[in-house]
């Protein structure tokens, strides 16, 4: 190559790289720019936020103590509160049973609204799950022709543009804001969720199996059913686990809007503003750490067995690193 032509070449790729440049300050301008004036939109100010920040420490300060008084109702009867409420539970077993059963108390009682919680996430998981594989196979392009199956794909993507938070006030025409209104919310997101990650995975199957099934003569039905369902089963399972994690989150944060379990608890206690009410609303707050907890690692280890190749079961650390994850607590999947 002669130097006039590398000079060519150098002065093309130093061009470009200012371009680069330049559109790189540019677009940190827009971005600061927009920042800025969401930030005056919404009467947002530094000063503002320094005024404020003390209080706020203040505020946090109050939940370092957490108070188990609430804990079942033999620890409220007999004033047992602090720490000393996890002691003397598991010496007494006979109170969680009691508390179990004081559904009526899922609102004030730490055990029953920990097992309200559980159920809204686990029943509305499991009754959304066959729903999402219905629209998930349906929504598959192996399974239903184009364009057809962009109406089950539409769907799925229209239940998924509308949060669970937003569902559950949808429901409230049917059983108000309730439990009930909760698994149901749940349901419906679960639908798009998860139909969404079933479609995803039929997409990326072997046709070997297929076509092997559909020389025997099978019908469409069983070719569905024995050549591209059973390439995936595992892949579904690990799935629908993993939207249960979700799950679990999500039925915590339609409690703050009254649909029961520890959300609601919490924000009774937040209500009241004294110190003992922070004081028990922080008890709520491990009782929730350690329900998301033991739900991952009991979801993360199975789905690791279910697919050694692709999954690896979660660790305690990483866990508790995801506690972090907004996404999850919206209700937000890497089908998203």
């Amino acid at each position: 190559m002669a130097t006039s032509d590398i000079q060519n070449v150098k002065e093309r790729i130093e061009s470009q790289q200012l371009v680069r440049r330049i559109l790189g300050f540019f677009g940190l301008f827009v971005i600061l720019g927009l920042t800025a004036l969401g930030m005056v939109y919404v009467e947002f100010t530094l000063a503002q936020f320094i005024q404020q920040f003390p209080i706020w420490l203040d505020s946090v300060s109050r939940f370092l103590q957490p108070d188990f008084i609430d804990l079942t109702l033999a620890t409220r009867q007999e004033e047992i509160g602090g720490l000393g409420a996890i002691w003397y539970t598991p010496t007494n077993p006979w109170t969680i049973v009691e508390a179990a059963g004081q559904t009526q108390l899922s609102g004030s009682l730490l055990v029953p609204a920990a097992i309200t919680t559980i159920i809204v996430g686990f029943t509305g998981t499991v009754l959304g799950s066959p729903h999402a594989l219905l629209f998930g196979v349906l929504g598959s392009e192996r399974v239903t022709p184009f364009p057809f199956n962009f109406i089950f794909r539409g769907t799925m993507s229209a239940i998924r543009s509308v949060p669970a938070l937003v569902w559950v006030f949808i429901y409230i025409a049917l059983f108000g804001i309730s439990e009930k209104s909760a698994i149901i919310a749940i349901a419906t997101d679960t639908i798009g969720n998860l139909g969404r990650l079933f479609t995803d995975e039929l997409e990326e199957i072997d046709d070997g199996p297929i076509e092997a099934i559909s020389s025997t003569g099978a019908g469409r039905a069983q070719t569905v059913i024995f050549g591209m369902l059973s390439q995936v089963s595992t892949s579904f399972i690990a799935w629908t686990l993993y939207v249960l994690e979700i799950n679990t989150r999500i039925a915590i944060s339609l409690g703050v809007v009254g649909a029961g379990g520890l959300g609601q608890y919490i924000k009774l206690k937040l209500q009241f503003g004294s110190d003992q009410a922070y004081a028990a609303a922080a008890a709520g707050l491990i009782m929730v750490m350690l329900i998301v907890v033991s739900v991952e690692l009991i979801s993360s280890r199975i789905r690791a067995r279910l697919r050694p190749g692709e999954d690896t079961g979660k660790g305690l650390v990483e866990t508790v690193r995801g506690l972090f994850d907004g996404n999850k607590w919206l209700g937000r999947t890497d089908a998203n």
